[in-house]
C-alpha cells in the first residue's frame, strides 16, 4: 500500500540532498527528476529524462511521469504511476516481467544510440573504471560505423 497518492511538484535546478517526502523534484536543466518513494519506505527514486527513460509532462498546473516506477531493486518492490500529481498504485510484477522489461529497456537504449551490445558493455565498462569523453565517443563512432 502507498503512504502518498498525491506529489506536490518543485522545479529545482539542482535536486536537494534531502527529498521531502510528498513532493516530486524536477530539474529542467539536468534532465531529471527525484522523489521519496511513495511507499514511505524513504528511498530516494530517480527517473532521468531520456528518449529511452522517462518523459515528464508539465500542463502548466500538475506533473505526469511515463511510463510507471517501478522499485524492483528496492525491499519494497513497489510500483506506481505519477499521472497529473496523483500517484496511482500498479499491480506488482513477477521476477519474469521484471527481466523482461529489462531486456526491452536494453534493447530500446541500443536501437535509439545505436550501440550494438559490445559497444555498451565497453561503453560501460569505461564509465565505471572512469575513462570518459574522447574514449567514449571513440568507441561509439567505432561500433555505429560497423
Amino acid at each position: 500500500m502507498l503512504q502518498y497518492s498525491y506529489l506536490e511538484h518543485q522545479f529545482v535546478r539542482h535536486l536537494p540532498q534531502d527529498l521531502d517526502p510528498g513532493v516530486l523534484y524536477i530539474s529542467v536543466e539536468y534532465g531529471t527528476a527525484a522523489h521519496s518513494c511513495c511507499c514511505g519506505c524513504g528511498e530516494e527514486i530517480v527517473t532521468p529524462f531520456t528518449p529511452t527513460d522517462w518523459k515528464m509532462t508539465f500542463d502548466g498546473e500538475t506533473i505526469s511521469l511515463w511510463p510507471s516506477v517501478g522499485n524492483w531493486n528496492l525491499a519494497c518492490r513497489s510500483h506506481y504511476m505519477i499521472e497529473r500529481g496523483q500517484v496511482i498504485e500498479a499491480g506488482p510484477w513477477t521476477n519474469e516481467q521484471i527481466a523482461a522489461g529489462r531486456r526491452r529497456d536494453k534493447a530500446a537504449k541500443a536501437r535509439y544510440f545505436g550501440t550494438s551490445e559490445v559497444a555498451t558493455e565497453l561503453e560501460s565498462a569505461s564509465v565505471r573504471s572512469g575513462v570518459k569523453g574522447l574514449w567514449s565517443r571513440i568507441l561509439r563512432w567505432f561500433f555505429k560505423a560497423k
